[in-house]
């Protein structure tokens, strides 16, 4: 009897060829171990709210009252909600047509959209055009619209930085394309050499590969960094020279932990860079409102923006984004919330700043109670945490350890990091899920758990680390860089 189309022989063989790291072999048996009532600090996803993050305040109430619109008819509403957040409920309303139970445009809301072209303006300095903005449902979503669009079939390839957030090369597994690597140099702080690109460029070339787009992820995640703006315009040129579209993933603008580097948004250094790179080369840039200080991820709140798109591929992408109908309506309020918070003089203003400066001043002590923790710790190296959620360890495996590792049929790195798992209850996730160098490991855990509790986690991976390392050093050295 032949397979059935469900059955897993027959199955498209891009979805078996997708993998996700940041919920693969690591997380599932943590999940198992905390079925078995062991106590589990699930540090594999950048995800605030379930590590103990506090909401705001201000956008929880506004989001509550469009929720429950009889309450802004209640003659007590004054008395539980501050005046701003009811008024702010009912400009959002009114931006709808039926309410949050009610479709959108396919777009999203004009109204939150203008909000969105508002923002990118103040932070950039030029005019952004609210019907080249999309709310999606969460970042991904907006990435996975665009991957979908350019990948005609395996022949196309996308430039996705090494080590990778998973998502790119899941997503353009799925869509029947090749990622085409280019790896971060760590020794220079996880910075982007253009002359790997070319190299990168040039061997999917050789293969045969149309390579038809970059991505950016700034700052980075796995890896912390942020870029500089000499490094943006060396990619923007190279993209334009090249002829490639660059997306822009600048999910973690809010999430810088030092003033040396602050965020700077691909479209203001290519805007700053004039004519004609800034009327020719094609971007796309995402924004979310799961990070930053705000953390919303169960929310799945995100926008693109599109510069430089011609308008029939504009209407191409609109018909795509409408055969979801419409991306969710809470999450586009939440969007237009984050850029467009309190004002000062508004009576939310200060409790809002007080929350949203304490979130990220803790973030800024835990990015470096970690970064440091890490650095005291036997055979391991990290890079400090500039920016995201992450911390990017090098672990430097002893040759017995890596030994060990493939006759229990594992990469090291996951045997290391399933170890650390059964030892301590941390989860992490091994660096082979992001890509690395060949005989370099690694392991990326968040910077969320809670403050108080950083460093008991910290002693905690030092304890169990230099165990491992104990037994399975023999003093013949380790594997290095």
């Amino acid at each position: 009897m032949s397979p059935r189309a469900l059955d897993y022989e027959s199955l498209n063989e891009n979805v078996k060829r997708a993998q996700y790291a940041v919920r693969g072999e690591l997380y599932l048996r943590a999940s198992e171990l905390q079925k078995e009532g062991k106590k589990i600090i699930f540090t594999n996803v950048g995800n605030p709210h379930a590590l103990g993050q506090k909401p705001l305040t201000f956008p929880r109430q506004v989001v509550a009252l469009c929720q429950a619109p009889f309450l802004l008819d209640d003659p007590n509403v004054g008395l539980l909600f501050p005046a701003d957040a009811i008024a702010k409920a009912k400009h959002y309303l009114s931006l709808t047509t039926g309410g949050l139970g009610a479709y959108s445009d396919s777009r999203g809301l004009p109204g939150v959209r203008k909000e969105v072209a508002e923002f990118i303006e103040r932070r950039d300095g030029y005019p952004s055009d609210p019907e080249l903005i999309y709310l999606t449902d969460g970042a991904s979503k907006g990435v996975m619209q665009i991957l979908n669009t350019v990948i005609r079939g395996e022949g196309d390839g996308v430039l996705v930085p090494v080590p990778q957030y998973p998502l790119y090369s899941a997503a353009i597994s799925l869509f029947g394309g090749s990622l085409v690597p280019y790896f971060l140099e760590e020794t220079e702080n996880w910075g982007l050499d253009v002359n790997n690109l070319r190299q990168s460029v040039a061997e999917a070339r050789f293969k045969g590969i149309t390579v038809r787009a970059m991505v950016i992820i700034n700052p980075g995640n796995p890896t912390g960094q942020c870029l500089s703006e000499a490094n943006l315009r060396e990619i923007l040129k190279y993209c334009n020279q090249e002829n490639l579209v660059l997306l822009g993933d600048e999910v973690y603008q809010q999430n810088i932990y030092q003033d040396e580097r602050p965020f700077i948004s691909a479209k203001k250094v290519l805007m700053d860079m004039g004519p004609p790179i800034s009327k020719e080369l094609q971007l796309v840039s995402f924004h979310t409102v799961s990070k930053g200080y705000w953390g919303e991820c169960g929310q799945r709140g995100g926008y693109f923006e599109m510069t430089n798109i011609p308008p029939k591929t504009v209407d191409e992408i609109y018909k795509v984004a409408s055969i979801s109908l419409s991306p969710n309506v809470p999450a586009q309020i939440f969007m237009g919330l984050m850029v467009n918070p309190p004002k000062p003089g508004d009576i939310s203003y200060d409790q809002f700043v007080r929350e949203s400066k304490g979130i990220i001043e803790s973030l800024r002590r835990r990015a470096r109670i970690m970064t440091d923790g890490f650095n005291s710790c036997r055979n391991v190296v990290c890079n400090f945490t500039e920016g995201a959620m992450y911390s990017f360890p090098q672990i430097r495996l002893p040759p017995r350890a890596i030994e060990a590792a493939k006759r229990a049929g594992k990469v090291p790195d996951v045997f290391y990091c399933l170890k650390l798992l059964e030892a301590t209850g941390i989860s992490t996730v091994p660096g082979s899920g992001f890509g690395q160098k060949e005989g370099v490991f690694h392991l990326r855990t968040t910077i969320l758990p809670a403050e108080e509790e950083m460093p008991e986690i910290m002693n905690s991976y030092k304890k169990f680390n230099d165990e491992f390392m104990e037994q399975y050093e023999d003093h013949r050295g380790y594997s290095r860089m």
